[in-house]
């Protein structure tokens, strides 16, 4: 939980559930997925979700009914207040996030920006 006893990020039911699928599915000592930012993209930022099998010093966590999230403390400032979403389609499956932070996101959607 972030300084205000919110959590820096929320997780729809779709996500949470997708979340507990793939930490059943992740093997042995996986506590849950960490999510962060990298450099990359043609809009600056890129999301980075992976499996974790331990919690870093200074991560947020974020449960949702056994869905766990780890926030990489790096990426901390450009993901407060975003939503974490799991959507399916006929051509593509995967976590997406509205975040309140973008200030543009690239024409793939693979990438986004926030105001310096």
């Amino acid at each position: 939980m972030f300084g205000t006893g919110k959590a820096i990020v929320t997780l729809t039911d779709t996500a949470a559930e997708r979340v507990r699928s793939l930490m059943e599915k992740g093997g042995d000592g996986v506590i849950g997925l960490r999510i962060g930012v990298s450099s990359k993209g043609c809009s600056g930022l890129s999301y980075v979700v992976e499996y974790a099998k331990d919690k870093k010093q200074f991560e947020e966590e974020v449960d949702v009914d056994g869905a766990k999230v780890l926030i990489d403390p790096a990426a901390t400032m450009f993901l407060i207040g975003a939503e974490i979403d799991y959507e399916e389609s006929k051509l593509q499956s995967g976590f997406t996030f509205r975040n309140p932070n973008e200030t543009a996101r690239c024409g793939c959607g693979e990438s986004f920006s926030v105001a310096s």
